[in-house]
């Protein structure tokens, strides 16, 4: 299976989260994930509990806090949308700083932003502690469709050439003096999106008929099968069955 690089959500060290079988992992942040969008938003306390089993998790991993705040930042645009809330929805009204808010809304707004916020730092984490072609197997052990498994694959695989033709047509168009300054310019760029977009597909062509040629009956063998013992199995589950315990306690506070 492809994708042999190192990604660069990835990072490298050898801890007891490292070695864990990444279909167990895949299962473990799923399962936290669920546990968390299943808790009540007005349970302040659980989302705190949260964050802290995750940073159990990270420091175990031996992932730096930093490494991750900086990978939260792909929210952002989850963010702004969750700070125009209380402005735009309806209901009871609370006045905060001056400004006239929604209660609905701030509690929608918190509600996106704890949840979301914890569910792309579980990922991050699964990123940081499991290199592509693990996830790509680990996804395959869990029976995921294998038309799935491959697109990915070949995702993962030939991005990196599909950026690398876009730098080589921004370098080919600087250097004839092209730099896009406004609208006027737009032309330009949507010929070179065109243009990428067939390169992409003719590339994708020659590569179908040189794996066809070589045998490619639609499925792509599997090279490594991927195991897990109970022990590891029972370590996985110590995240979300903890996470667990925290949704059911809010549960039956609220």
């Amino acid at each position: 299976m492809g994708a042999g690089h190192v990604h660069k959500l990835y990072r490298h060290a050898s801890s007891p989260v490292h070695r864990l079988p990444p279909h167990c992992k895949i299962a473990a942040a799923f399962c936290f994930v669920v546990v968390v969008v299943c808790t009540p938003r007005e349970a302040l306390w659980a989302f705190a509990l949260y964050a802290l089993l995750l940073a159990a998790v990270a420091a175990t991993a031996r992932v730096p806090a930093g490494f991750v705040l900086r990978r939260l930042l792909i929210e952002v645009p989850f963010v702004a949308f969750a700070l125009l809330m209380p402005f735009v929805a309806q209901g009871e009204r609370v006045h905060v700083l001056g400004l006239a808010l929604s209660e609905n809304g701030l509690w929608g707004a918190w509600n996106i932003l704890a949840k979301g916020t914890l569910g792309v730092a579980a990922s991050v984490l699964l990123a940081a502690t499991t290199e592509l072609r693990s996830l790509l197997l680990g996804l395959q052990r869990l029976r995921m469709p294998s038309l799935l498994v491959e697109i990915a694959s070949f995702m993962l695989r030939y991005g990196d050439v599909v950026t690398d033709e876009m730098r080589r047509m921004r370098i080919a168009r600087e250097s004839r003096g092209f730099t896009a300054r406004g609208v006027r310019d737009w032309g330009v760029l949507a010929k070179s999106a065109g243009a990428l977009f067939i390169r992409s597909y003719e590339r994708g062509e020659r590569v179908h008929l040189a794996m066809v040629s070589r045998g490619y009956t639609g499925t792509m063998p599997v090279i490594d099968e991927v195991t897990a013992s109970r022990a590891q199995w029972a370590q996985s589950a110590a995240l979300p069955l903890a996470a667990l315990a925290v949704c059911l306690t809010a549960l039956l506070t609220f």
